[in-house]
C-alpha cells in the first residue's frame, strides 16, 4: 500500500469528506513514515466544523480529500461513524498527534519547524517541547501570516532550516490552503496545519481536564473559556442534523 496516498477503504466518508480509519499511534506511524520517503505531502486534522465549511468551499474540500492523512480531530466524526454503520477508532486531537509525533522526532533526530501562532508563541510552543523531550531538534520557529508577501520570507526561513516536519497554526481553513499552495515549493516532507495547538503548549489556553476529554466534552470545555467561540460553534449542531437526516434516509457513508 502507499502509504502517501491510502486506498478508500481506509477511509470514512461523510458529507463529501474522508477521515482516515486510525488510532493515534496509527497515524503518527504513517506521518513518520511520510517523513523517511522524503517527499512533500500534507496532514489534515478534520472536525465537524471542517466538514461543514467544506459543504460550501469546493477548494477547501479538495484540500481535506486530497490530503496523504486525514485525521478525525473531534469527536463528532466519531460519533457520526458509529451512527452510519462504520468506525473511526477513536478522536485524534491536533495537540496530541503534535506531542506524539515531537516524541518520535526526539528519537529518531527528526527536525521541527513551528510556524505561527501569533508574535512569541511558536517560540513559546517550541520550548515546552524541548522542555518536555530534551533531544528534540526545533530546527526553527516564525510566527508569520499566510499572506502572500510574507512567503519569499518564510520559504527563505524554512529551506535554511531544512526541517523534515512543518507545523503550520494560521488557523482553519487559511493554514489548511496556504500548505496545499506552498507545500511543493517548501519541499517539507511533511506540513500539517495545528490550529490552536501551538496556545496549548505555549500554556496561552487550559486543556479540558481529562475525563472531559474522554467523555468527549473538549468542546464545551473550550467554549466556556472562549465565548467569542460560539459562532464558530454553531456548525456542531448543523453537522449532528444533517448526520441524522442521513441515518434516517438509511443512507450510511
Amino acid at each position: 500500500m502507499d502509504s502517501a496516498h491510502p486506498p478508500a477503504t481506509d477511509r470514512f466518508r461523510v458529507l463529501g469528506v474522508a477521515v482516515d480509519r486510525l488510532t493515534l499511534a496509527q497515524a503518527a506511524e504513517r506521518v513518520e513514515a511520510l517523513m523517511v520517503m522524503g517527499g512533500a505531502v500534507q496532514v489534515v486534522t478534520v472536525n465537524p466544523e471542517f466538514v461543514i465549511a467544506a459543504r460550501t468551499d469546493q477548494q477547501f474540500r479538495r484540500v481535506l480529500n486530497e490530503a496523504a492523512v486525514a485525521v478525525a480531530d473531534g469527536i463528532g466524526l466519531v460519533w457520526a461513524a458509529h451512527l452510519l454503520g462504520d468506525m473511526l477508532p477513536e478522536r485524534i486531537g491536533g495537540i496530541d498527534l503534535v506531542e506524539t509525533l515531537a516524541e518520535r522526532c526526539a528519537v529518531s533526530g527528526r527536525r521541527l519547524f513551528l510556524l505561527g501562532g501569533g508574535p512569541g508563541v511558536a517560540d513559546a510552543a517550541a520550548d515546552a517541547l524541548r522542555a518536555r523531550y530534551p533531544r528534540l531538534i526545533v530546527a526553527g520557529t516564525h510566527a508569520g501570516t499566510p499572506r502572500a508577501d510574507d512567503f519569499p520570507g518564510i520559504q527563505t526561513l524554512i529551506r535554511d532550516a531544512r526541517p523534515d516536519l512543518l507545523l503550520v497554526a494560521f488557523g482553519a481553513p487559511a493554514q489548511d490552503l496556504w500548505i496545499a499552495r506552498h507545500q511543493a515549493e517548501l519541499a517539507v516532507p511533511v506540513a500539517i496545519g495545528v490550529g490552536g495547538a501551538f496556545d496549548f503548549l505555549a500554556g496561552r489556553v487550559r486543556r479540558a481536564p481529562r475525563w472531559m476529554q474522554h467523555l468527549g466534552l473538549e468542546w464545551l470545555y473550550r467554549l466556556a473559556l472562549q465565548p467569542w467561540r460560539w459562532r464558530r460553534m454553531l456548525a456542531l449542531p448543523r453537522f449532528a442534523a444533517m448526520v441524522l437526516v442521513l441515518r434516517i434516509a438509511g443512507k450510511p457513508r
